[in-house]
């Protein structure tokens, strides 16, 4: 009878085990799959975060290069004019030359 009694008692041992096994397996998988999930959802929040920060700074930057460009043209516009000035007198003065020196040969 005590043999009977060890072998009942070894099974329902056994049950209650893997019952407890089975729970313990559950709540750290649960426990896993809920850290997983939240690790996740920082990361993409985090990505989020930085394609903003991103998408703000080459805002900012084309902003400036746009206005780099619009002065550049602008400087650029000036020169040519100053150009443009600096050599309608130069040929005013070669004219200006030319005539000296005839009127220097003339008088010799």
């Amino acid at each position: 009878m005590d043999v009977k009694f060890l072998i009942v008692y070894l099974t329902k041992k056994n049950k209650v085990m893997e019952n407890i096994y089975s729970v313990i397996i559950t709540a750290i998988t649960t426990l896993g799959g809920a850290t997983a999930w939240r690790y996740y959802e920082k990361r993409a929040a985090k990505k989020e975060e930085d394609d903003r920060w991103i998408k703000n700074d080459c805002t900012s930057r084309i902003a400036k290069l746009e206005a780099l460009l619009e002065e550049s043209s602008r400087e650029k516009d000036e020169m040519r004019a100053i150009i443009l000035n600096l050599s309608s007198q130069v040929a005013r003065l070669e004219t200006e030359v030319k005539y000296l020196q005839e009127q220097n040969r003339k008088s010799l």
